[in-house]
């Protein structure tokens, strides 16, 4: 991608834990991402799906420099920012924020909404103080659609899904041009969820924003991404534009994720094949060769899926599977 505004190769995150007494010598390593690669153009927002465990929230922090990363870089625009450090990083994450999964515990409750927005203002040096802030503060949250008097009260004085804008517009303080979205909306209801999905939208049109938005609904996935990124134990198992995915998963693990979205018809309901994976996950401290995913695979072929790791290839434009037989799938179709 000639435009990428965000290029990750070959990352890696591996976490040292050190073994229970009496279990063993010397530190283990679980490889939470191992091996990923993708871009990101501006305004454009690249899904990121998988279960819990899978690296997805990982592999946001990795980017943004919040985990030590164990191989492989990142680079935004034309700079490699993967060994970034000190002031150049601090100064560098003017253009990277991050929105949190938990609208709760991401906020100060001891501090006024005005203050939490300023405070990165303060921070980067563009307001001296949020009294010098509050005209931009005010700008932010009738932006992301919070009331006026919003600025002079606590966070505890709002739902889930306004204190979600809160963050929204402390993200957007320093005008970045990328944002990691870590789960926004998985703990707010359903109809919360449309609102604030669609507050990123029309911010994206606005303002050019690139995001990573990562979830586990894919519903509310194919509603804001262009492209969609399948991961499974630390791995990218399937990329492609959002549509490619729905309607032609060549992946067995998104053909399982698809088959268990609920659909409103309840004759096509019982007509969908249910893929019921089984079978356990590998384990990430000692990953064995071959394919990740062999274990719960129902299309498992022990002579190469259990010896021969999958490299991400393109079989279609811009359809990436990591699948040996991901061609063959294929042409069975997806019920």
């Amino acid at each position: 991608m000639a435009d990428a505004l965000v290029r990750v190769e070959d990352l890696a995150v591996h976490y040292p834990i050190t073994r229970e007494r009496g279990r063993g010598h010397g530190p283990m390593v679980v490889h939470a991402v191992d091996g990923v690669s993708f871009e990101i153009a501006s305004g454009e927002t690249l899904g990121l799906v998988g279960e819990s465990g899978s690296g997805k929230t990982t592999t946001g922090r990795a980017i943004l420099r919040r985990v030590p990363i164990t191989r492989g870089s990142v680079h935004f625009g034309e700079k490699d920012i993967t060994h970034t450090k000190g002031e150049e990083l601090r100064l560098l994450r003017r253009n990277m924020q991050l929105v949190f999964q938990d609208p709760y515990g991401s906020l100060n409750p001891r501090m006024r909404v005005g203050e939490i927005v300023a405070e990165p203002l303060v921070v980067h040096g563009l307001a001296r103080n949020a009294r010098e802030a509050r005209p931009r503060v005010a700008e932010l949250l009738a932006q992301t659609g919070l009331p006026p008097d919003a600025i002079n009260r606590y966070p505890h004085a709002f739902s889930g899904g306004q204190r979600q804008r809160i963050g929204i517009a402390r993200a957007l303080s320093v005008n970045p041009q990328f944002i990691v979205a870590d789960e926004p909306v998985a703990a707010l209801d359903t109809s919360i969820q449309a609102q604030v999905v669609n507050l990123l939208k029309d911010l994206q049109d606005e303002l050019g924003l690139a995001y990573l938005f990562i979830a586990h609904d894919l519903s509310v996935v194919r509603h804001i991404s262009h492209r969609i990124a399948i991961m499974y134990a630390g791995k990218l198992v399937e990329m492609a534009d959002r549509d490619e995915i729905f309607d032609a998963p060549s992946h067995p693990y998104t053909r399982s994720l698809l088959s268990a979205i609920p659909l409103p018809d309840p004759v096509l309901q019982r007509q969908r094949e249910r893929i019921v994976l089984t079978g356990e996950p590998p384990d990430q401290t000692n990953p064995e060769p071959g394919c990740r995913f062999a274990t719960r695979c129902p299309n498992r072929r022990a002579e190469r899926c259990d010896t021969e790791t999958p490299a991400l290839r393109e079989i279609g434009p811009g359809h990436h599977v990591a699948c040996h037989w991901a061609e063959e799938l294929l042409e069975h179709g997806f019920a």
